[in-house]
């Protein structure tokens, strides 16, 4: 006894030996998880089950609502569409079949692409490739079959395209989840091998200046940041290069990427790169400033910058003569006994703005015993607390002052515990970057 179809036919050994082939090719998508391999299945076996010329197929975007096809027989490169776009965006839109025996007798066809291509369409069927939830994964459309199997496609055509586009749906979106998975993957693994090289290029300890001492911190917001610090002592970078300066004797290197994550992270590391070698070459702070200006005038996209404070330690003089490029504010603390303090702005702008770069000329900071020099990147001032009350310069400089008979690093030790008890667990939103001079003799 034979059983009905979905078209009315009574089901036959030809249709069994279909359902098998069906089957079958929905074995061999399963058996892959390789995107690139999933789609070339696809076009393939709709292409010879249903005996057309040409088959597409278009992968759905819902981020952009747009329908892309990678792959295609004929097409020569990737194509994008607007999901609302013609005859495909009707079959996305209506989630139906859009079955065309005559093209150029429709007026929904576009013969733009025939006449581009010089191929010509004669019939056409799309259909809607529907997840087990009736989500839209893709759309598949296939042209002209062939004269010797009706020249048309049918409504039985119509019903095998539907059995072939759920098992290809299927695998689809299982094949682009498992794609998206590897891609954050790698991803992932990038992003770990940028924190690791990010961290190895901050110092793993600052150098031994006779009479002053340093103290650094780094925190990063998400795994790669926009700040880096530095000390350089300008002695021995001058004798590893065989060269000399008695102009100064130490610099000091904060810099602070507009954003974090990957992109500032690199655009730091340049300034930093090109800092340490103008150190080593012995150029003067404001001339490593314009320098680094002028590149990254050229390097940056329209609306990055990176903000810096170059300066150079003078032990003759006890004087830290400095160009800053947006790096505000300046803090430099008097010890006990002078309880004034000088707070500054930046003398020039932002580094990769403007090329016309001109520091303003300013007094150097002049250290006395017990002095304190303080640079602090935004994500300590504009860290906030549960209420979005911000911790702000002047709570900054409280913390700092109440512990400035300590070291650099026992200072900034205090000042992260005090930062840490106003913001009450609120996890930073920036990047946290600390540097700290201070003349101990």
């Amino acid at each position: 006894m034979s059983s009905a179809s979905p078209t009315g036919r009574s089901t036959s050994a030809i249709d069994r030996a279909l359902f098998e082939q069906i089957l079958d090719c929905a074995r061999r998508l399963a058996s892959s998880t390789d995107l690139h391999e999933v789609l070339g299945m696809i076009i393939d076996t709709l292409r010879d089950f249903l005996h057309a010329d040409r088959v597409s197929v278009f992968q759905y975007d819902a981020r952009t609502h747009e329908l892309f096809a990678t792959q295609s027989h004929g097409l020569s490169r990737s194509l994008r569409l607007p999901a609302d776009l013609g005859i495909i965006g009707e079959a996305a839109r209506t989630k139906n079949i859009v079955n065309i025996p005559d093209a150029y007798a429709d007026p929904r066809f576009n013969p733009a692409v025939d006449k581009a291509t010089g191929y010509r369409t004669r019939c056409m069927l799309t259909i809607p490739m529907l997840d087990f939830e009736g989500q839209l994964v893709g759309v598949a459309q296939l042209l002209n079959k062939s004269a010797a199997h009706g020249g048309t496609f049918t409504a039985d055509d119509e019903q095998i395209a539907m059995h072939l586009a759920d098992q290809a749906a299927t695998a689809l979106k299982r094949a682009a989840l498992i794609e998206a998975r590897r891609i954050k993957e790698k991803l992932e693994a990038d992003i770990d091998v940028a924190r690791k090289i990010q961290l190895a290029s901050l110092p793993s300890s600052l150098p031994s200046i006779p009479r002053y001492e340093f103290g650094g911190h780094f925190q990063p917001a998400d795994e790669t940041a926009g700040d880096a610090y530095d000390v350089i002592d300008l002695r021995a970078a001058a004798d590893a290069a065989g060269t000399w300066r008695a102009s100064a004797d130490a610099m000091i290197f904060m810099a602070d990427a507009t954003g974090h994550g990957i992109g500032p992270a690199l655009s730091v590391a340049q300034v930093l790169a090109m800092v340490r070698m103008g150190s080593r070459l012995g150029v003067e702070a404001d001339v490593i400033a314009r320098s680094i200006n002028l590149q990254l005038c050229k390097d940056l996209p329209m609306g990055r910058f990176v903000t810096a404070f170059i300066g150079q330690l003078n032990l003759d003089t006890d004087e830290l003569s400095y160009a800053s490029a947006g790096q505000a504010p300046l803090v430099f603390l008097k010890a006990a006994g002078r309880t004034e303090e000088d707070e500054r702005n930046a003398n020039a702008m932002p580094f990769g703005i403007d090329e016309d770069f001109q520091p303003d000329v300013v007094a150097p900071y002049h250290f006395e015993k017990g002095d304190v020099f303080v640079l602090l990147s935004d994500g300590y001032y504009e860290a906030a607390n549960p209420q979005d009350e911000l911790f702000g310069v002047e709570r900054a400089i409280q913390a700092i002052r109440a512990s400035m008979e300590k070291s650099p690093v026992e200072i900034i030790k205090d000042l992260r515990k005090a930062l840490a008890d106003y913001c009450q667990g609120r996890p930073a939103d920036d990047d946290q970057t600390a540097l700290i001079v201070k003349r101990v003799e």
